[in-house]
C-alpha cells in the first residue's frame, strides 16, 4: 500500500542516511518484536474483556484493564497495530508517519502516556516566515508571519469570522453538544454556508478554510455540519482551557507544534509489547452476540466469550460487525450517516532542507492545486529536508484519481510554488492514501453532515448491552486526534471496570 521512489542520492544524501540506519532499524526492530510477541497459536475460550481494534484507543483500553489485574485480549483485523497510526522508514533514512503524528499544548493524555513509555518529541521547524500563494493575479506568492495570510481581501474577514466561531464553540458543551438551545439550527447548515452569511468575500474564506478543513478532516466546508466544527474547535482544549480555532490550527502553540520521536505509532508498539500476548492480529470481528449473561465475539480466528466487549474501531468499520441482538436503530442511523474524510499524505524527501536556507519554515498555504497546505516533515539527525502535503476532500477527489505519476508532479508543482524550483527534484517521494487502507477507508477521522450531530450525536459512546465504546470520535476532548483516542481508552476501561 505505501510506496517509496528513490531518484537520485547525492553524497550528503548518502551519508546522512547512514547517520540514522540505527534509529530506523530500532523501528523496524520493535515493530518485528511485537508481531512475535503478539498470540499465535488459538485464542482463549474466555477472558474478562475482548478489545476490538488495536489502534491507540484499544491497547490504552486494554492496558488499563490488565493493570487492574483483569483478562483481556485485543482481537485486531490488521496483522498490525497502530490503527490510523502508521510510520514509514524512508530509503533514504530517517522514519516518517503515514498516518496521525502531531501533538500540541492540552494534549496532556498522549503525552503522559508516551512519557511513561519513553517516546520524547520534537518541536516543529518554525524559524522564518511562511509561504500563501494565491491563484489571484495581483497578490501571486507571498511570505508572512502569523497565521493569517496577508491577503488584503479577506485579511479582516477572516479574523472576524474565526473570533466568532470561538465565541460560538467556547458555548457548545464538549460532552454533549446535542444540548446546546441552537443545536438543531447549527445542525441544519454547513460551515460554508455559516461562511457565505456571516462574511463579504466568502469564496476567500472558504478557500482559506479549506486549508484547515482538509487535512483536518479530510474534508471541504460544505460537507461539514456547524455544529459538528464548533464542537470540534470545543473539544481542542482541556478541561482547564477553553479550545479554540488556533490551538486547533496553529503550529507554534497548536496541535501541530510537535512531533514524536521514532514517529508516533512507537506509542502503540511499545503499548503492544507491553500487552505481549493479550494481542491477537489477522483476527477480524464479524459478529458479536450476547448469550447467556456473557457476549460471544466471534472472529476469523476464532471464537472468545467475555463478560464485557469494547469496540475501538472507526465508526464505519461498526457496521461490518453482525451484532445479535441488533444494534439499537438510532445508533445504526448515526454509525450509517457519519463518513469517514478522504485524506492522503504525500512527503517528498530532499538532499536538505533548502527552504530554510531562503528564511522559511517550509510552512506553506495555497487557495489552489495539489498542495493546499504543506509542512516541514523533517526528522532529526538525517540532514535531509522532507515536505509534507496533505491531500484531503474535494483536492483528493481531484488528486486522488490521478495516476502516481501524475499525482507526484501536481505536488511537487505545489512545492516549487511555495518554495522554488528545487522542489521539483527531490531524492524521494513516498505517498499513503487511506481511503485504500480496507480497516479504515478514509481519514483522519469519521465527518458530521448536517442533521447527523443533533439527533443522532447522542448515541456515540451509550453502552450498548454489554458493548462499550472507544475511539478518538467518542472522545470529549481532542476528538479525531491521538490524545482523544487516549482519552477515551481510559473512560471505556473505567467503565467496563466498574461493571466487572
Amino acid at each position: 500500500m505505501l510506496s517509496s521512489e528513490a531518484l537520485t542520492l547525492g553524497r550528503r544524501g548518502l551519508f546522512a542516511g547512514g547517520a540514522v540506519a540505527v534509529g530506523a532499524l530500532a523501528t523496524e526492530a520493535l515493530e518485528a518484536e511485537v508481531t512475535a510477541a503478539t498470540l499465535r497459536g488459538p485464542l482463549p475460550r474466555k477472558v474478562d474483556v475482548v478489545v476490538v481494534g488495536g489502534g491507540i484507543a484499544g491497547l490504552v483500553t486494554a492496558e488499563r484493564i490488565a493493570r487492574r489485574g483483569r483478562s483481556v485480549l485485543v482481537v485486531e483485523a490488521r496483522t498490525r497495530v497502530g490503527g490510523r497510526v502508521l510510520n514509514h522508514t524512508l530509503r533514504t533514512g530517517g522514519t516518517i508517519e503515514s498516518g496521525g503524528a502531531f501533538i500540541g499544548p492540552t494534549q496532556t493524555h498522549i503525552k503522559a502516556l508516551a512519557d511513561r513509555l519513553g517516546v520524547g518529541t520534537f518541536k516543529e521547524y518554525v524559524a522564518g516566515k511562511n509561504v500563501y500563494v494565491s491563484s489571484n493575479p495581483l497578490l501571486g506568492r507571498q511570505e508572512f508571519t502569523g497565521t493569517v495570510p496577508p491577503d488584503p481581501l479577506i485579511l479582516l474577514d477572516a479574523a472576524l469570522a474565526l473570533a466568532q466561531l470561538d465565541k460560538l464553540a467556547a458555548e457548545v458543551p464538549v460532552d454533549a453538544p446535542w444540548a446546546h438551545p441552537k443545536a438543531a439550527e447549527w445542525d441544519a447548515m454547513t460551515l460554508r454556508q455559516w461562511i457565505d452569511r456571516n462574511t463579504l468575500n466568502s469564496r476567500g474564506i472558504d478557500n482559506l478554510i479549506k486549508a484547515w478543513t482538509q487535512p483536518g478532516f479530510g474534508a471541504d466546508p460544505d460537507q461539514l455540519s456547524l455544529l459538528y466544527v464548533l464542537h470540534y474547535i470545543a473539544c481542542s482544549g482541556n478541561e482547564r482551557n477553553v479550545g479554540t480555532f488556533a490551538r486547533n490550527s496553529d503550529v507554534v502553540n497548536g496541535a501541530q507544534e510537535s512531533r514524536f520521536v521514532g514517529g508516533s505509532q512507537r506509542v502503540p508498539l511499545l503499548l503492544a509489547r507491553k500487552l505481549g500476548d493479550r494481542v491477537a492480529l489477522g483476527a477480524a470481528v464479524t459478529k458479536i452476540e450476547h448469550v447467556s449473561g456473557r457476549a460471544l465475539v466471534h472472529t476469523t480466528r476464532g471464537r472468545v466469550s467475555a463478560r464485557r466487549v469494547v469496540v475501538a474501531a472507526p465508526p464505519k468499520q461498526v457496521l461490518g460487525i453482525d451484532f445479535s441482538p441488533g444494534m439499537p436503530a438510532a445508533r445504526r442511523t448515526l454509525l450509517t450517516k457519519v463518513q469517514m474524510g478522504r485524506l492522503m499524505k504525500c512527503d517528498a524527501v530532499y538532499d536538505k532542507p533548502f527552504w530554510r536556507e531562503d528564511g522559511l519554515t517550509g510552512f506553506g498555504l495555497s487557495d489552489h492545486g495539489a498542495v493546499r497546505v504543506a509542512f516541514d516533515n523533517g526528522v532529526r539527525n538525517t540532514g535531509h529536508g522532507i515536505l509534507l502535503a496533505f491531500v484531503g476532500g474535494s483536492t483528493w477527489r481531484q488528486y486522488g484519481s490521478l495516476s502516481r505519476t501524475e499525482r507526484r508532479t501536481a505536488v511537487l508543482q505545489g512545492f516549487a510554488a511555495m518554495f522554488g524550483d528545487k522542489a521539483l527534484r527531490p531524492i524521494e517521494y513516498t505517498e499513503h492514501d487511506w481511503t485504500h487502507e480496507r480497516w479504515t477507508r478514509g481519514g483522519p477521522v469519521a465527518i458530521y453532515p448536517p442533521g447527523v450531530m443533533a439527533t443522532y450525536g447522542r448515541q456515540i459512546r451509550r453502552p450498548f448491552g454489554r458493548v462499550h465504546w472507544a475511539g478518538t470520535e467518542t472522545s470529549t476532548y481532542w476528538t479525531g486526534y491521538m490524545d482523544g483516542a487516549v482519552r477515551s481508552g481510559e473512560r471505556a476501561a473505567v467503565e467496563v471496570l466498574e461493571r466487572l
